[in-house]
This record gives C-alpha cells, sequence and structure tokens, in this order.
C-alpha cells in the first residue's frame, strides 16, 4: 500500500509539479516587468533572448504551457527625399528593407507588457475584419484628370493638399506607380478593364471597343452581379454616353465634364470640384441603396487644361478666391530646369516633326509670365479638387461608413510642366508616365499607415484591386495585379487575402518592369512610341524613326542623358531589345 506522504505518490507528484509551475511563472513575471522597463521597444529576438538567458531551464519546462509567438510583419520603407534648389526638382526615393516586427508573448497568466497595447488593437481589429471578411467592401475611387505623380504637397514644392497628405497617413503612398498608356481616354478604358490598350483596343475617343466586353470583364458589371450598386460621377470621355447606354454600364451616372467652373443656384460660380463634392454626397445621402454596398468612380475633370489660348493660365480657370488665397503674388513656382538646354536633348524628330508637346510649351509656359500664370491657376485646381476629396470622405465618416470603404486617389496619365521643353503627356519620360496614387484600406493593418511603397505598380493593377476588395475573383482577360497583396499579411488559409493575378507569365511575385505603349498618331505629329520600364533601366524605341533610347534612371533620373551608344551599356542594351519584342506580343 503506498503513503499518501510517498514521493511515488502521484498526488503528491501534480502538487509538486503546479508549485514549480507557479514559481517558473512568478519568475517569468518579474522578468517581463524587468524588461518592460527598460526595453519598451524590445524586437522579438530581444524580448525571447532575454526571457531564455534569465530562466533558460524554466522555459524549457513550459514548453507544453506557452503559445505560439506570432509576428505580424511590417514592410519598413526608409524614405530620402532630396531637394535641389538649384534645379527646382524634388524625388522621393524609396528603399524597400525586409520584413521586420514587433512580438507580444502569449503564456497562459501572464500579462501582456504595456508596450504591446498598440499591436492589441491592431489584433483585435485585424481579428474584427477577419470576423467580418465576408462582407463586402464599399468602393470610392478618386480619379482626377491630368495630375502627375509629384503633385502632391511635400513632394512638390509650393502645391497644397492638406487632405491628400492625410489620406496618406491613413494608408499607403505609392511612389512608383505607373500609367500602361498616358492618355486620357485609353486609361480610363484600362481602369474598367485592367487590360492593356493592345488587348482592350480603345485607339480612338468615339470607338470605344471596351463596351464590346463591359458586361464580362469590367469590374462595375462584376460588382453589379454581385449585389454592388454601381456608380459614375463626373467625366466620362467617350461621347456616346446617353441616357441608354448609362443605364446599360451603371446603376447612377451624373455626368458632367469640360469645364473648371458652374454656375450656383445662387449666381455665383462654383468649383468643378465643389459640383463634383455636392453631386457625391447626393448620391450618398439620397440615391445609394443603404442596403447594398456601392462602387462609385469621382471622376473630376479639372486639374485638365481647357482650350488652346496663348494667354498666361489662359487654359485653367480656379476660383479667384482660391489662387489668392493659396498662389497669390508673393508665391513662386521654381521652373524643373534649363528647359532649352533639355529640349535640345531630345530626338532630333522633336526637333523637325513633333508638335504635340511643343506647341502646347509655346501655348503655355513659354516665358515667365505664362508659366507662372499656368502652374499657379493649375495648382489651385489641385488645391480645389483636394478640398472637394475631403468633403466626400467627411460625408463618409458623418454616416459611419468611412471604415467600411476602400478609397482610391489616383489619376489617368502624368504631364509635363515645362520638363524636356515640353506640354501634354503621350511620351513614355517620367512626367508623362508617373501618377499618384493612395490607397486606404480598412483591411490594412494599422502598421502599414503612413507608409511609403515603391513598388512598381500600373494603372491595369486597379482592377483586380477592386475586385478583390469585394471578394471576386479577376476574369482571366485581366492583365494587372491585386495590389492588397503589397500590404495585406499573406497567409496559404485564409481566403478573405487576395492573390495577385497570373498575368505576367505565371509569376505571382510582384513586377520588376512593364511594358509601355502608346500606338496612337500615324502623322508623325505626336510620336507613336513604346518602352521597357525599370525602376532603375528605361529602353524607348521610336517606330516611326526606328530610334532608340536608353536612360540609367539611378543616376539620371531627369532623362536627360541617353546612354544608347554607350559601349559600357551594350550588354543591358541587348536584354532589353529582346524583352521589348516579348512584350508587344505578351500584352496582346
Amino acid at each position: 500500500m503506498t503513503s499518501y506522504y510517498s514521493t511515488n505518490n502521484p498526488y503528491i507528484l501534480r502538487i509538486v509539479a503546479c508549485l514549480a509551475i507557479v514559481g517558473v511563472l512568478n519568475q517569468l513575471r518579474g522578468s517581463i516587468q524587468a524588461l518592460e522597463s527598460s526595453h519598451n521597444s524590445a524586437s522579438e529576438d530581444q524580448l525571447i533572448g532575454a526571457v531564455s538567458r534569465d530562466h533558460g531551464d524554466g522555459l524549457q519546462r513550459l514548453k507544453r504551457l506557452v503559445l505560439p509567438v506570432t509576428t505580424d510583419g511590417m514592410e519598413k520603407a526608409a524614405t530620402r527625399t532630396s531637394f535641389d534648389e538649384t534645379n527646382a526638382d524634388i524625388r522621393v526615393v524609396v528603399d524597400r528593407k525586409e520584413t521586420t516586427g514587433e512580438t507580444a508573448l502569449r503564456a497562459p497568466m501572464l500579462s501582456q507588457p504595456k508596450q504591446n497595447h498598440q499591436q492589441n488593437h491592431e489584433q483585435q481589429q485585424q481579428q474584427s475584419t477577419h470576423q467580418q471578411k465576408k462582407k463586402p467592401l464599399n468602393i470610392l475611387i478618386l480619379y482626377p484628370d491630368d495630375w502627375r505623380h509629384d503633385d502632391i504637397g511635400g513632394v512638390a514644392p509650393v502645391v497644397k493638399t492638406p487632405f491628400l497628405n492625410q489620406l496618406a497617413r491613413d494608408g499607403i503612398r505609392f511612389t512608383h506607380n505607373m500609367v500602361t498608356t498616358s492618355i486620357c481616354w485609353v486609361s480610363r478604358a484600362t481602369l474598367f478593364t485592367g487590360q492593356y490598350l493592345s488587348r482592350h483596343k480603345s485607339y480612338r475617343l468615339k470607338t470605344p471597343e471596351f463596351y464590346k466586353t463591359w458586361h464580362n470583364t469590367s469590374w462595375p458589371a462584376l460588382l453589379q452581379q454581385s449585389n454592388y450598386y454601381t456608380a459614375h460621377i463626373g467625366k466620362w470621355q467617350y461621347y456616346d454616353f446617353d441616357k441608354q447606354r448609362q443605364a446599360e454600364l451603371f446603376n447612377y451616372t451624373s455626368i458632367f465634364e469640360g469645364k473648371h467652373q458652374y454656375p450656383s443656384k445662387g449666381g455665383a460660380f462654383i468649383s468643378a470640384a465643389e459640383k463634383m463634392s455636392m453631386e457625391v454626397k447626393t448620391f450618398l445621402q439620397q440615391k445609394r441603396p443603404t442596403d447594398q454596398p456601392f462602387a462609385l468612380t469621382a471622376a473630376f475633370f479639372p486639374p485638365k487644361a481647357i482650350g488652346n489660348s496663348k494667354a498666361p493660365g489662359g487654359q485653367w480657370f480656379p476660383l479667384n478666391k482660391t489662387v489668392m488665397k493659396y498662389y497669390g503674388p508673393n508665391v513662386t513656382i521654381p521652373h524643373p530646369y534649363d528647359e532649352t538646354d533639355s529640349y535640345k536633348r531630345l530626338p532630333w524628330f522633336f526637333h523637325r516633326v513633333e508638335r504635340g508637346g511643343r506647341s502646347r510649351w509655346e501655348e503655355r509656359f513659354q516665358g515667365e509670365e505664362k508659366y507662372q500664370a499656368a502652374m499657379k491657376n493649375y495648382y489651385s485646381l489641385i488645391t480645389e479638387v483636394d478640398e472637394a476629396c475631403k468633403d466626400i470622405v467627411d460625408e463618409l465618416e458623418r454616416q459611419g461608413i468611412a471604415n467600411e470603404t476602400l478609397i482610391i486617389f489616383t489619376t489617368d496619365n502624368g504631364l509635363f510642366h515645362a520638363e524636356h521643353g515640353l506640354a501634354g503627356k503621350w511620351y513614355p519620360y517620367q512626367e508623362s508616365i508617373r501618377v499618384p496614387l493612395i490607397i486606404r484600406d480598412p483591411r490594412m493593418p494599422l502598421q502599414k499607415h503612413n507608409t511609403l511603397d515603391g513598388s512598381l505598380t500600373l494603372n491595369i493593377d486597379l482592377h483586380p484591386t477592386i475586385l478583390g476588395a469585394a471578394g471576386i475573383t479577376p476574369p482571366s482577360s485581366t492583365q494587372g495585379m491585386d495590389m492588397a497583396t503589397l500590404y495585406m499579411p499573406q497567409t496559404n488559409n485564409d481566403e478573405s487575402v487576395p492573390v495577385a493575378s497570373e498575368a505576367t507569365d505565371g509569376d505571382k511575385s510582384w513586377r520588376d518592369e512593364f511594358f509601355y505603349e502608346f500606338p496612337l498618331d500615324q502623322t508623325k505629329n505626336m510620336p507613336m512610341s513604346s518602352a521597357v520600364v525599370r525602376k532603375d533601366l528605361k529602353f524607348i524605341y521610336w517606330p516611326q524613326f526606328k530610334y532608340e533610347q536608353l536612360f540609367n534612371l539611378t543616376e539620371d533620373p531627369l532623362e536627360l542623358n541617353d546612354v544608347w551608344n554607350q559601349p559600357q551599356y551594350a550588354s543591358v542594351l541587348k536584354q532589353l531589345q529582346m524583352r521589348h519584342e516579348k512584350w508587344k506580343e505578351a500584352v496582346k
């Protein structure tokens, strides 16, 4: 018969084990409290390493009781901003770093360290998002015209966009977002289809070929099939958009374009941007069914120029009060660099044949008076759009649906502000093809807020990103990738996490190059072009003149020094020439 006090008694063994566990837990608690006071921002390795060193044996005995440590990854971007006052050129360079993160040690009966309070909030938010993952998000696309990537406060000098700066702090700004063809109507067809021009084939303004496949490929049609209420407000561009056509494509439309000001009911004029905010608020307050998710494109016409006036600032018409408040007589807009020299560096046919970009430079920017008036009016229209975007998002907040709405701010193409001695867009230089992109997504982890992402994103990516937010698989015709994969935590078994479209050779990793195409003008007045674009290199081909260019964007971000004929680039030139030929077929 076993004695009650015998060391073989199972009850005694359990009591001893429990006492040992309590002792170790108390020691661990003391260690964590000590670490908390001296290492408020301890990393995972520091925290776990310190506990292991102090209580290695005890930690081994608790292996079966302590839950696994979890890490929520955070992509840190080291940002370097440089401003050359001589050239008045400001550039943001984003270097992507390896994934790091903070952790929380989870064990029974252990309180969480104070420094993890914010992370606990993040985890709760993510858990809530996971629980509601089947609830589709509302979608709002803020989509102005002719607005390039650096026309945002703090990136370019002088321009004021306080709301967009706040939107970027609440989300992510993508610094290398580009378009596949830099012209208005083509970019809009690409927005709705997620396709290159070579595939959607809407080459001409009055022949929107993408209508033919709208119901099978466009995100508005696919969202409608999933119970979304779709709306388009503002600029449409295609001239055959009568009431019948509008009803075929969207549930709700309010089309207006071509002006920078509109008369109000009181007789005074309001900005086109304010008219947009009024129309959108009417939709949000009165027109949308509250029992359905909505997808709305707010397509601003400004800051696009109107007409061909040669008067100083005569192609832009902001409200005078906007100009005087933000860009009055005491404000001077810096020039980009020596426009005369940069124009001389362009290929020979720009001086003999091309007139599209040069004639617009003469109208808009030739001489200091024209340049200052044009840029002040243009920036004023941008500030008016910024204020309207704030009004729209404030309405979402007022209705309590801002945290249920994916907000995307981007534009249809870039614009030359006298760089290379040009105006307009079209050509594959950076000022023309780079456009802003800011995304505020309720699913986005908090540690991703207020970050920059230097990934090579494109306007073809908007289509699968929008569908992904609605839980819809993009059609096989889509050529872009879901940008949520750049900021959402990736797991293999979470259905709520979007997956990149297999559009680039079946590779789900993010792209490191893309193909640019501008095959529109047969007259040579606005030369055709195509390009292979990387973040560090760009190969350009002008087919009508059989002329090639090569730029090292790392050393020459302004694209002033063509290195096509330099021997040290012979190998990379040959490689890019081959890639160019493959891309021409791949995008069809």
